[in-house]
Protein backbone atom coordinates (compact mmCIF):
# COMPACT_ATOMS: atom_id res chain seq x y z
CA UNK A 1 0.00 0.00 0.00
CA UNK A 2 1.59 3.13 -0.76
CA UNK A 3 0.75 4.63 2.63
CA UNK A 4 3.12 2.40 3.85
CA UNK A 5 6.01 3.04 1.49
CA UNK A 6 5.43 6.90 2.34
CA UNK A 7 5.59 6.47 6.10
CA UNK A 8 8.34 3.88 5.70
CA UNK A 9 9.97 6.65 3.77
CA UNK A 10 9.60 9.54 6.22
CA UNK A 11 10.68 7.12 8.64
CA UNK A 12 13.87 6.32 7.30
CA UNK A 13 14.51 10.45 6.96
CA UNK A 14 14.44 10.45 10.87
CA UNK A 15 16.36 7.19 11.42
CA UNK A 16 19.05 7.57 13.45
CA UNK A 17 21.64 6.64 11.16
CA UNK A 18 20.14 9.20 8.67
CA UNK A 19 19.23 12.13 11.19
CA UNK A 20 22.66 14.28 10.93
CA UNK A 21 21.98 14.23 7.13
CA UNK A 22 17.45 15.12 7.71
CA UNK A 23 18.91 18.01 10.26
CA UNK A 24 21.13 19.65 7.74
CA UNK A 25 18.65 19.51 5.12
CA UNK A 26 15.97 20.69 7.47
CA UNK A 27 18.35 24.23 8.53
CA UNK A 28 18.99 24.92 5.04
CA UNK A 29 15.67 24.71 4.44
CA UNK A 30 15.13 27.90 6.56
CA UNK A 31 17.40 29.80 4.84
CA UNK A 32 15.58 33.20 3.54
CA UNK A 33 18.40 35.38 1.70
CA UNK A 34 16.00 37.93 0.80
CA UNK A 35 14.98 38.18 4.38
CA UNK A 36 18.52 38.61 5.78
CA UNK A 37 19.71 41.03 3.51
CA UNK A 38 16.63 43.46 3.34
CA UNK A 39 17.01 43.31 6.92
CA UNK A 40 21.03 44.30 6.15
CA UNK A 41 20.42 46.93 3.35
CA UNK A 42 17.19 48.74 5.59
CA UNK A 43 19.89 48.91 8.74
CA UNK A 44 22.77 50.61 6.19
CA UNK A 45 20.37 53.22 5.47
CA UNK A 46 19.41 53.66 8.96
CA UNK A 47 22.84 54.08 9.73
CA UNK A 48 24.14 55.86 6.48
CA UNK A 49 20.87 58.83 7.41
CA UNK A 50 22.54 58.90 11.03
CA UNK A 51 26.39 59.88 10.06
CA UNK A 52 24.65 62.69 7.25
CA UNK A 53 22.56 63.97 10.42
CA UNK A 54 25.35 64.09 12.97
CA UNK A 55 27.94 65.89 9.86
CA UNK A 56 25.28 68.20 9.44
CA UNK A 57 24.81 68.81 13.43
CA UNK A 58 28.88 68.94 13.72
CA UNK A 59 28.31 71.41 10.72
CA UNK A 60 26.61 73.80 12.07
CA UNK A 61 28.36 73.26 15.56
CA UNK A 62 30.99 74.75 13.27
CA UNK A 63 29.29 77.78 12.39
CA UNK A 64 27.18 77.10 9.26
CA UNK A 65 23.59 78.62 9.45
CA UNK A 66 21.50 76.46 10.29
CA UNK A 67 18.30 77.69 8.19
CA UNK A 68 20.74 76.85 4.90
CA UNK A 69 20.60 73.48 5.99
CA UNK A 70 17.17 72.53 7.56
CA UNK A 71 15.38 71.52 4.34
CA UNK A 72 18.17 68.64 3.29
CA UNK A 73 18.03 68.04 7.50
CA UNK A 74 14.26 67.78 7.23
CA UNK A 75 14.79 65.38 4.10
CA UNK A 76 17.39 63.20 6.08
CA UNK A 77 15.33 62.50 8.66
CA UNK A 78 12.24 61.76 6.96
CA UNK A 79 14.53 59.05 5.01
CA UNK A 80 15.65 57.70 8.48
CA UNK A 81 12.07 57.33 10.21
CA UNK A 82 10.70 55.55 6.94
CA UNK A 83 14.07 53.04 7.18
CA UNK A 84 13.77 52.89 10.64
CA UNK A 85 9.78 52.06 10.07
CA UNK A 86 10.82 49.41 7.38
CA UNK A 87 13.22 47.95 9.68
CA UNK A 88 10.28 47.56 12.53
CA UNK A 89 8.22 45.99 10.11
CA UNK A 90 11.11 43.70 8.58
CA UNK A 91 11.08 40.22 10.28
CA UNK A 92 13.66 38.66 11.75
CA UNK A 93 14.87 35.25 11.22
CA UNK A 94 13.09 32.57 13.01
CA UNK A 95 14.80 29.89 11.75
CA UNK A 96 16.12 27.26 14.01
CA UNK A 97 19.43 25.98 15.12
CA UNK A 98 20.86 22.66 14.31
CA UNK A 99 20.66 21.68 17.85
CA UNK A 100 16.78 22.84 18.25
CA UNK A 101 15.99 20.87 15.15
CA UNK A 102 17.37 17.43 16.61
CA UNK A 103 15.94 18.70 19.87
CA UNK A 104 12.63 18.42 18.51
CA UNK A 105 13.11 15.68 16.56
CA UNK A 106 14.25 13.40 19.93
CA UNK A 107 11.21 14.40 21.53
CA UNK A 108 8.74 12.85 18.64
CA UNK A 109 10.77 9.16 19.98
CA UNK A 110 10.86 6.82 16.95
CA UNK A 111 9.10 8.27 13.88
CA UNK A 112 9.09 4.44 12.21
CA UNK A 113 6.36 2.85 14.96
CA UNK A 114 4.62 6.17 15.77
CA UNK A 115 4.05 6.74 11.85
CA UNK A 116 2.39 3.10 12.30
CA UNK A 117 0.43 3.20 15.21
CA UNK A 118 -1.07 6.68 14.17
CA UNK A 119 -4.65 6.78 12.57
CA UNK A 120 -6.05 8.00 9.49
CA UNK A 121 -7.02 11.30 10.39
CA UNK A 122 -3.89 12.24 12.19
CA UNK A 123 -1.77 10.78 8.98
CA UNK A 124 -4.21 13.17 6.96
CA UNK A 125 -2.95 16.11 8.94
CA UNK A 126 1.20 15.12 8.98
CA UNK A 127 0.43 14.58 5.26
CA UNK A 128 -0.82 18.47 4.63
CA UNK A 129 1.32 19.63 7.03
CA UNK A 130 4.49 18.41 4.72
CA UNK A 131 2.72 19.37 1.91
CA UNK A 132 2.75 15.91 0.63
CA UNK A 133 1.89 15.56 -3.06
CA UNK A 134 1.34 12.16 -4.81
CA UNK A 135 1.21 11.57 -9.03
CA UNK A 136 0.09 8.39 -9.70
CA UNK A 137 2.11 7.40 -13.27
CA UNK A 138 -0.88 4.43 -14.12
CA UNK A 139 1.39 3.20 -16.78
CA UNK A 140 4.20 2.36 -14.72
CA UNK A 141 2.10 1.62 -11.71
CA UNK A 142 4.31 3.82 -9.84
CA UNK A 143 3.75 7.33 -8.12
CA UNK A 144 5.95 10.04 -7.66
CA UNK A 145 5.96 11.35 -3.97
CA UNK A 146 7.22 15.10 -2.83
CA UNK A 147 7.15 16.68 -0.08
CA UNK A 148 7.74 20.35 1.09
CA UNK A 149 8.37 20.79 4.88
CA UNK A 150 10.17 24.05 5.43
CA UNK A 151 9.85 25.61 1.95
CA UNK A 152 12.14 22.35 -0.05
CA UNK A 153 11.54 20.05 -2.33
CA UNK A 154 12.60 16.47 -0.83
CA UNK A 155 11.03 13.37 -3.62
CA UNK A 156 11.33 9.50 -4.29
CA UNK A 157 9.53 7.73 -6.53
CA UNK A 158 7.43 4.50 -5.33
CA UNK A 159 6.85 1.56 -7.60
CA UNK A 160 4.60 -1.16 -7.30
CA UNK A 161 1.05 -2.02 -8.26
CA UNK A 162 -0.82 0.28 -5.13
Amino acid sequence: MIRDEINGWLADLFHRDNITRTVKALAASQDQPGVSSSREATKKRVTDAETRLRRFQEAIEAGVDPAALAETINEVQAERAAATAELDATPTSSALSEAEIHARIDSLGEIGPALANTSPDKLANLYTAVSLQIRYQPDDHAADVTIEPVGRVNSKGVGGGT
